[in-house]
Formats: structure tokens, C-alpha cells, sequence
């Protein structure tokens, strides 16, 4: 009797593993650049869908196709599947070789047989998706995924989502001041504005300096670009004209743009001089009501003419920087 592999020939050339997802419905991914080796998740059944996507690493931005961000575990899972149903339809396939001669009489008594005993199946390589520390879904796309950090390129369409963070923060900002106007006490009311103020800014300086980052390689001097800092207006003006030839500020009338360096320059002294008027602000900031050694005082409603400035600058900014 020949051997017909008929069983391994069922496996065909290839076969399909599906990996399992965590408790919440991701599947990690790795980027393929060893440079980056950035870990990140991703929700199957969001986001882009169709033949022949590309996927791209939300740290680092390379992009390849989606099989070449396997992570090493999936990869030693997927070959412990492959190994069993070899070796399963393999077994399978001998069996059919089997057989049984029993003695004949007046012979010497010898029988010939063949039996096939299968081995212990070949042990899964079962693995854990890694925890990560934030959840997002692409304002552009709606895949969710989940990353280090903050920023993030969107694995499907690519999206950059800083502009999405920074209207987060911004919303968040709103709630704020919302409830520091429902408050009776006057100091805690004063420290939720004040926070809000020094979180506008650095909301701000965040988003601005990521979105400059990950377009450094645009810029005529990219180490510079990456380390720009958005806290000083003038200072960050002066420096992204500098490197990429875009005035960013001009979206501001020149009174609204002397208010937002204003509350810029208070976020200083509130993070560096518990509030106090020092010289330097005295000289910067253009307010006739300032006076040397007194507090600053910052009404909800200053707080939110600056979120107003901020999503404007924010929307230049986007507009004029060049594409990642």
C-alpha cells in the first residue's frame, strides 16, 4: 500500500492562525524597525478596512504591511499552531501504513505488524498582551488603539493625533473653569482658574512641540526643530520661523496676540514665582495694571479667551507646518 499524504496535502501551503485577543478586544503589534521596536495595540473590527492595508507604527511613523508587525510572542505562537497540525496530519497520514501479518500455520510463527503510536502534541506557545498606558480612538479613522505615552501615529490611516489630544486637554479645561464658577470658596475657586491657566499653556506646548517633532526632518535644522519650546509665545514664535519659514502667531489680531503673551508670561510667574509681578513681567507683558511685588489675578473669563487663542494657533500651526 503507498503512502498519500492526503491530510498534509488538506493543509495546503499555508495556514491560518488567528491570535487571540486581550480582555479588552486588542491584539498587540510591534513596529519592525529596529530602531523603534515600539510595542502598541489594536481593536480588530475598528478602523480602516479592505485588502492590501498598510499598517503604521504610531511611535516612530515607519510603515510596511501589517504582517511585518508581529510581535515576537505572536510569531512563536503562530509556529507552535503550524508545527501541531503538521505533525497532527503527518501522524495521520502514517496511520495509514498500519498493518497486521499474523502468523500462518505450519510457518515458523512470525507475524509483522506496524502500528503507529502518536507522540504528545506539540505544546501551544500560549503569551500575554502587555498593558499600555493610553487607549485611543482616530478622530479620522475610529480605529482604537492603545500606546506608550501620548502622541501617537494612527496605525491605520496614519493621522497624527495631536490635534486630538490637545482638544482633549482643552475640553477638559472648559470643565474646569465650568466648576471653578460654581464654587463659593474664593480660594479654591482662584487655584482651579490658576491651574486651568498653567494648563492651557502647557496643553499648548505639548501639542506644539510633538507636532514640530515629528516634522523635524522638514525643518532646515532637525534637532533644533525637536526640542522647540512653546512656553514663551515670542520666543516659539521667533523659532518656528526660524526653522520651518511658517508665521504661525499671524492668525491673531495684534491686540488678541499681545493678550495671549500676556497669559502666557502669567503662566511663568505662576509656575516659577507663586504668582508674583517680577521685572521681567513688568517689561514683557504690557499690562498697564501690573505692579511689582503684588500678585497676579486671573478671571475665568481670561482663561477662556486663551483656550480661544490656543485652538486658533493650534489650527495655524497645523495649516503651515508641513506634512510628517
Amino acid at each position: 500500500m503507498g503512502f498519500n499524504p492526503r491530510n498534509l496535502q488538506r493543509l495546503g501551503n499555508s495556514i491560518e492562525v488567528t491570535f487571540p485577543t486581550d480582555e479588552s478586544g486588542f491584539v498587540g503589534r510591534e513596529c519592525p524597525d529596529r530602531a523603534c521596536l515600539g510595542y502598541f495595540k489594536v481593536r480588530p473590527g475598528t478602523g480602516l478596512s479592505g485588502p492590501g492595508l498598510k499598517c503604521h507604527c504610531p511611535y516612530c511613523g515607519h510603515t510596511a504591511d501589517a504582517s511585518d508587525f508581529a510581535t515576537p510572542e505572536q510569531v512563536e505562537y503562530a509556529k507552535s499552531i503550524a508545527v501541531r497540525q503538521f505533525t497532527q496530519a503527518f501522524q495521520r497520514d502514517l496511520k495509514q501504513l498500519e498493518f497486521n501479518h499474523r502468523p500462518r500455520p505450519r510457518a515458523f510463527g512470525i507475524g509483522i505488524s506496524l502500528k503507529v503510536t502518536p507522540g504528545r502534541p506539540t505544546p501551544i506557545r500560549h503569551y500575554r498582551e502587555r498593558s499600555l498606558e493610553t487607549h485611543v480612538r482616530c478622530a479620522k479613522c475610529t480605529l482604537d488603539y492603545a500606546i506608550y505615552g501620548w502622541f501617537a501615529f494612527c496605525p491605520d490611516c496614519g493621522e497624527h493625533n495631536s490635534v486630538q489630544v490637545l482638544e482633549k486637554n482643552l475640553e477638559i479645561i472648559a470643565k474646569q473653569l465650568a466648576l471653578a464658577d460654581s464654587l463659593q470658596d474664593v480660594d479654591l475657586k482662584r487655584l482651579l482658574i490658576e491651574d486651568a491657566l498653567e494648563n492651557c499653556v502647557s496643553a499648548f506646548d505639548g501639542f506644539a512641540r510633538e507636532s514640530c517633532r515629528v516634522r523635524a526632518h522638514r525643518s532646515n535644522d532637525p534637532d533644533g526643530a525637536a526640542q522647540i519650546s512653546f512656553q514663551n509665545l515670542d520666543r516659539a514664535a521667533h523659532r518656528v520661523r526660524a526653522l520651518f519659514g511658517i508665521e504661525f502667531t499671524m492668525c491673531l489680531t495684534e491686540n488678541e496676540l499681545k493678550s495671549a503673551r500676556r497669559y502666557f508670561l502669567r503662566r511663568h510667574l505662576l509656575a516659577h514665582r507663586a504668582g508674583v509681578i517680577d521685572e521681567q513681567y513688568c517689561r514683557d507683558a504690557d499690562d498697564n495694571r501690573a505692579i511689582l511685588g503684588r500678585r497676579i489675578s486671573i478671571a475665568s473669563n481670561d482663561v477662556a479667551a486663551l483656550v480661544d487663542y490656543i485652538v486658533r494657533l493650534g489650527r495655524s500651526l497645523m495649516q503651515q507646518l508641513p506634512l510628517p
